[in-house]
């Protein structure tokens, strides 16, 4: 069962369906609370060659926050995971993969702001397609700095939001602090998950409380503003 912020009570309507993707099918799942009144959010799932999927449980948090403020959750299977076609490109097929997803919503929900959001991997895909997708936010979760694929990332031009663990044993808080100084100074947005590892294994209330905190306020009847 699920009890949205409205107090509506009911199931999240669930749909498996594949859509053309610039490698083959894309493999996505749609989900829209019992009275969806709020905008889209496109989440991204962490490394597809160290297990991450749609299912991962960091992307299952944050769909479970975006639907209980009203929104539709799309989390989809990047190249060659579940039943997406082709093979691992270093985040750059990846990032097609994002924006074929996005034209897909685009398409189905015309009038609705889309909203970004990646784990690990899976954020630094969100960061490199944002622009690209017209994206109304973008929500950063423990961020992959150091290892390559944030290094010619600038700070976005919208309403962004980093979330990280203070025990990150993959991707150290100081480390992820160090790319945020160079990317955006020291006004960073940014909040910090005490006693959070990598994967919030025993945080995720704490990461879904910071990822509603984030998306509330923008959220706002989720029409676009923008042509």
């Amino acid at each position: 069962m699920y009890l949205g912020s409205n107090g509506m009570i009911g199931s999240p309507q669930k749909q498996r369906i594949l859509i053309d993707g610039p490698a083959g099918a894309l493999e996505v799942l749609v989900e829209q609370p019992p009275t969806p009144d709020g905008p889209l959010c496109v989440i991204c799932h962490p490394h597809p060659q160290f297990g991450g999927t749609l299912d991962n449980k960091v992307v299952y948090t944050l769909a479970r926050a975006a639907l209980d403020l009203g929104a539709r959750a799309l989390r989809f299977n990047l190249r060659g995971v579940g039943q997406s076609v082709g093979q691992f490109a270093d985040a750059v097929g990846e990032t097609q993969d994002l924006l074929a997803v996005v034209a897909y919503a685009r398409a189905a929900y015309p009038e609705q702001a889309i909203h970004l959001a990646g784990f690990s991997f899976g954020a630094a895909v969100a960061l490199r397609g944002h622009r690209a997708a017209d994206a109304a936010s973008l929500l950063l979760v423990a961020p992959p700095a150091g290892m390559g694929y944030l290094d010619e990332c600038a700070a976005p031009a919208l309403p962004w939001h980093v979330v990280h663990g203070s025990r990150d044993q993959l991707i150290s808080l100081d480390q992820a602090r160090r790319w945020l100084a160079v990317v955006a100074g020291p006004t960073a947005p940014v909040t910090v998950i005490d006693d959070a590892d990598h994967f919030f294994h025993g945080r995720l209330t704490p990461l879904r409380e910071a990822a509603s905190g984030f998306w509330s306020p923008l959220f706002d009847g989720g029409r676009r503003t923008s042509p």
